[in-house]
């Protein structure tokens, strides 16, 4: 999920780079989303990862 949110934010830099705004702010709007979606996985997985009962 991190590296859809890194693909997305070059492709969001790429294409402000050459002008094309719209593409530009929806690519980083996905890039934003994922990331933020990864952070709650990341967060979740370390309260419920690996338990020693």
């Amino acid at each position: 999920m991190l590296r859809w949110s890194i693909t997305f934010l070059i492709i969001a830099i790429r294409a402000a780079i050459l002008g094309f705004g719209g593409i530009a702010g929806t690519a980083a709007g996905i890039a934003e989303i994922l990331f933020y979606v990864f952070l709650v996985l990341f967060v979740i997985s370390l309260i419920f990862g690996p338990r020693k009962v």
